[in-house]
């Protein structure tokens, strides 16, 4: 069986030691906990895994959506645009790192997939739609339902850029996602967690029944989780 390194199982005694053991802490000082043990060489990535009483099984329960997280991502965003004509262009200006139509489609079924975030115009999506095999899996299809099928491709562009992320529920019921890096403060941190959590709030579909929000648990990459109560959430966000 697999051991915990050293510096694992020491920011685990650092995490009971300043939860008191009481399982359950507020938002801002999970937070805070998890930051001050991610001592990892490089800047790791803050995530939150959010339980929620939801059935992914069924189509009226899915929950799904993006939000622009007010201190961005602390990350660079690889952004590929599907589009012909003056959108191509308006993409190109707007910062997108790849723009293009059947040239980017013929270089991704060949393998190439070295991009965080595709966006496509509604008028190039039957060209897209031959990836859908390729891209699917990866979570990399643009789609209406998250703004990146779209012809304000500049806007899209501009925001994914900027700290806009997507959040999709998985089978078991669990939203994973990145809110930012250990390198921010407990401040911009906070806000861009409460940023997330009031979307997921409002994407709550109305055949959901009982208890909404579960559970919640804030980790870095390489450091131990803590979990977050969850009826202190309720004071938090606005929805």
């Amino acid at each position: 069986m697999a051991q915990s390194g050293k510096r694992y199982v020491k920011a685990v005694e650092a995490v009971r030691q300043a939860t008191g053991g009481s399982g359950e802490v507020a938002l801002a000082q999970a937070i805070e906990v998890v930051k001050s043990n991610a001592t990892a060489k490089f800047n790791e990535s803050m995530d939150m895994a959010i339980r929620l009483g939801v059935d992914p099984k069924h189509a009226d329960q899915m929950v799904r959506g993006t939000v622009v997280l007010p201190n961005g991502t602390g990350r660079q965003v690889r952004v590929l645009v599907f589009a012909k004509g003056e959108k191509e262009k308006e993409a190109s200006d707007a910062g997108a790192d790849h723009v293009g139509a059947e040239d980017l489609v013929e270089r991704i079924q060949k393998g190439w997939v070295d991009f965080d975030r595709a966006i496509a115009t509604p008028d190039v999506m039957g060209l897209v739609g031959r990836l859908g095999k390729i891209l699917g899996p990866r979570g990399l299809m643009p789609n209406p339902k998250t703004g990146t099928v779209t012809f304000e491709v500049a806007k899209a562009v501009r925001e994914f850029k900027g700290g806009k992320i997507e959040f999709r529920v998985e089978k078991a019921g669990i939203v994973h996602v990145p809110f930012g890096k250990a390198g921010f403060s407990v401040e911009q941190l906070t806000e861009n967690a409460t940023a997330i959590l009031e979307a997921i709030m409002r994407a709550k579909p109305a055949s959901s029944k009982g208890r909404y929000l579960r559970g919640l648990t804030v980790s870095s990459t390489m450091g131990p989780g803590v979990r977050v109560d969850p009826s202190a959430i309720q004071a938090l966000v606005k929805v």
